[in-house]
């Protein structure tokens, strides 16, 4: 097995990080390994904000569910779809309204959303290589207005999510995976005795749980999701204001 793969194989969510500063070197090549990732046309459509600073992760932290780990990583990386450079290029060879209405497409939301998520992991991988800890923070979306504020984020700015950086103080184990043949299928979903399978996977899970050094719990897997879920409501409420602030589709709330 070659080293990538077994990174890859390895990995597992940190939260608890040392003090330790990361050092500039490891960081920039973290952002090369970002700008290598795969993107539509070459239009390069992420950018990402570094957040060093220990007032702003402060902030972070209590803006995104007050989650401890965004204060105390080293860096906190903000993945963001960005249209802006694509716009200011439409000015220069055609016109703005020409741009603003090329960005309000669904399309454009879906690109920007799964190059965020290729950039991203890029970073994880790059980080993990290198012997750092990662965990991605979507919460960033909980309170976006404010943080499109905090960041100077301009229109057609959207931040997507976030990642936790820095030199592990845990090792928390990894935590398993649904069976390979309830997420990947051959020629055409099979969803045959899907359910099934996942009650299989909910008995080797529950066991997981109940051997945890950290958070043991008598649970399973469905039955973990279900309770998060059913209880996070509509948490991301200001996702509609946030697309049509910074200037993407134009969507209404659905009653």
């Amino acid at each position: 097995m070659n080293p990538v793969i077994e990174s890859l194989l390895k990995h597992q969510s940190i939260r608890k990080y040392k003090n330790q500063p990361l050092e500039q070197e490891k960081l920039d090549l973290i952002i090369k390994c970002v700008q290598a990732a795969p993107n539509w046309c070459n239009g390069q459509h992420v950018s990402v904000i570094v957040v060093k600073d220990q007032e702003r992760k402060n902030k972070l932290a209590e803006l995104c569910f007050k989650q401890p780990y965004i204060a105390t990583c080293s860096v906190f990386l903000i993945f963001c779809a960005d249209n802006y450079r694509t716009n200011l290029i439409f000015e220069k060879y055609g016109s703005k309204e020409e741009g603003d209405k090329w960005t309000k497409t669904c399309d454009n939301l879906f690109v920007g959303a799964h190059e965020c998520g290729i950039a991203m992991q890029n970073a994880v991988v790059a980080a993990e290589s290198m012997g750092l800890g990662t965990v991605p923070i979507g919460a960033i979306r909980l309170n976006s207005l404010e943080l499109i504020n905090m960041l100077n984020l301009p229109k057609y700015v959207l931040p997507m999510i976030g990642l936790c950086v820095g030199y592990p103080d845990d090792d928390p184990g990894q935590k398993p995976r649904l069976p390979t043949n309830t997420v990947c299928f051959d020629e055409k979903y099979d969803s045959t005795n899907l359910l099934q399978k996942i009650e299989e996977h909910d008995k080797s899970y529950q066991k997981y749980l109940a051997n945890r050094s950290d958070n043991d719990r008598d649970s399973t897997w469905s039955k973990s999701i279900y309770d998060m879920y059913s209880r996070m409501g509509d948490i991301y409420y200001q996702d509609y204001e946030l697309v049509k602030k910074q200037g993407f589709i134009p969507v209404e709330k659905l009653e």
